[in-house]
Order: structure tokens, then C-alpha cells, then sequence
């Protein structure tokens, strides 16, 4: 009998997270500290929902692109079980800035209506999606998005001091300075595309203050693809921008979304 609960839950929690992937949007790493000591304790939930608030997921290798630590430029694959939560568990090494990154699989999600996706390329400020599907001969209702996350987060170690570089995903922030060692009350990043920046790309702000409540703010990348966000003592910081582009005509998707997320705190 135990046994059948422990199936029946695990498929219930599978089709809720299913569920409410195709609801909330944002995906983000979420460690449990952003300043650790060295050697000390690692631990970093992947998270899937709304205006930096959401649910644990657990680790599934077919959900998985890649899932890395990179430090002062070595890249150590991060080692976890099936189902794992938190997905990252580990032991920090060296003093410095510790980068953690997951790429998820592709997946697919399907559009009922019309009016949901124009929700969402509204939110996102696309532009004018709406003639593109059109033109193309898309159906209004029926169709499917083919989506990928590309997810970073920044954590000290020790000082933390150290740099942010690419790490060759198809899109995502690269941290110009170190929001744990630079004095500014700012922080500057770039965010890519293929290895370009991406300008004019709209970047959501989620700044979550100490007593859990969420500001939300929206930039646009300039010529360079940057941004500089306002930083304050104690506060949590989630980057999110979002690229739209056709799908390929083999996968029968009518659209992809990369998204591009970068987590840190700023002491």
C-alpha cells in the first residue's frame, strides 16, 4: 500500500510541475545562502514561477543540457541524483566567485487560445508577433511553443572576488562587476545571444528585500547589450530576458523562447 502512495505522489508531483511550468514563467537557480564559506556547505534549488516566487523542481537528467560550477574559469560538472531536492548539493571549494549554470532540454507547451500567448509576447514586449503568426499562415489557437531556459546564479565563496565570463549558452547575462566585492550601489551587465549582445532586449528586475517583498522593474539593453540595475544592502536580485524567434520547421512548433535568467545578492 505504501508503495502505491509513493507512485501516486510522485506522479502527482509530476503533473503539477508540468502543470504550472506551462503557467508561471520564470526559471531560476536559487541558492539557500549567496555567501558561503570556503569548504563549507553548497546548496541551490532550481525554481520555476512568478515575480521570484515559485516551486522547488527536482533534478531530472532529461530535463538537462547542462548543470556546471564554474571557478576561475575551470568548469566542474555538478553531481546529483534523479529527483534530488534541493538539485545541488555539494562542498564549496576555494575562496572566489562561484558560478553556478543549468541549460534545460528543450520543451513544449501548447496555446488553447489566442489570448494567452498575446499575454505573454505583451509581458515580454516582442513587438508585433501577432502579424508574424498571421503572415506565416498560423493557426490562432492549437499551436506550440518549443521553450529553453539557460539559468545562471553568482555565489561567494570566502571574499567572492573574481569575474563573470561566458559560459557559450545560446543566451544569457554575463555580470560585468561583482555585486560581492565592487563598492557601487550598481550593478553592470550584458546580455547574449549567440555570443553577441543582444541590444534592445527588455530586461526584467525582481528585487526582493530582506522581508521578502518583491519590486519589479523593466530596463532595456543599450547598443552594447547592457544594463546597469540599482543595488541595495541585503537584497536578493533575479535578471530575467526573454528572446522569440520561429521555431525550427522540423520540430512542427510555431515559435521557441529562450529565456535568460541570473541570480545573486548583494551583502
Amino acid at each position: 500500500m505504501s508503495m502505491c502512495r509513493g507512485i501516486l505522489t510522485l506522479s502527482a508531483f509530476i503533473w503539477l510541475v508540468s502543470s504550472f511550468q506551462t503557467l508561471a514563467h520564470e526559471f531560476w537557480i536559487e541558492p539557500e545562502e549567496y555567501q558561503i564559506q570556503p569548504r563549507g556547505p553548497l546548496s541551490a534549488d532550481l525554481r520555476n514561477g512568478q515575480e521570484f516566487e515559485g516551486i522547488n523542481l527536482p533534478y531530472f537528467s532529461r530535463n538537462t543540457e547542462r548543470f556546471e560550477m564554474i571557478h576561475e574559469g575551470d568548469i566542474e560538472p555538478v553531481a546529483t541524483r534523479m529527483g534530488n531536492i534541493p538539485a545541488l548539493e555539494a562542498t564549496a571549494g576555494e575562496p572566489g566567485l562561484l558560478v553556478i549554470l543549468h541549460e534545460s532540454a528543450p520543451a513544449t507547451l501548447t496555446y488553447d487560445d489566442w489570448e494567452t500567448f498575446a499575454r505573454f509576447i505583451a509581458h515580454k514586449d516582442f513587438g508585433d508577433i501577432e502579424s508574424r503568426h498571421t503572415e506565416r499562415g498560423l493557426p490562432r489557437d492549437g499551436f506550440r511553443e518549443i521553450y529553453r531556459r539557460f539559468a545562471k546564479a553568482l555565489v561567494a565563496v570566502g571574499d567572492g572576488s573574481g569575474t563573470d565570463s561566458p559560459s557559450g549558452m545560446e543566451t544569457e547575462f554575463v555580470a560585468l562587476t561583482n555585486p560581492y566585492t565592487d563598492t557601487d550601489d550598481s550593478i553592470s551587465v550584458r546580455l547574449l545571444y549567440q555570443g553577441a549582445p543582444r541590444a534592445d532586449a527588455q530586461v526584467e528586475v525582481f528585487d526582493k528585500a530582506p522581508d521578502d517583498t518583491v519590486t519589479i522593474t523593466y530596463q532595456r539593453t543599450d547598443e552594447n547589450g547592457e544594463v546597469t540595475v540599482p543595488l541595495s544592502p541585503g537584497h536578493r536580485y533575479l535578471l530575467d530576458a526573454v528572446a522569440l524567434r520561429e521555431a525550427p520547421q522540423e520540430s512542427k512548433a510555431a515559435w521557441e523562447s529562450l529565456w535568460a535568467a541570473l541570480t545573486f545578492a548583494r551583502p
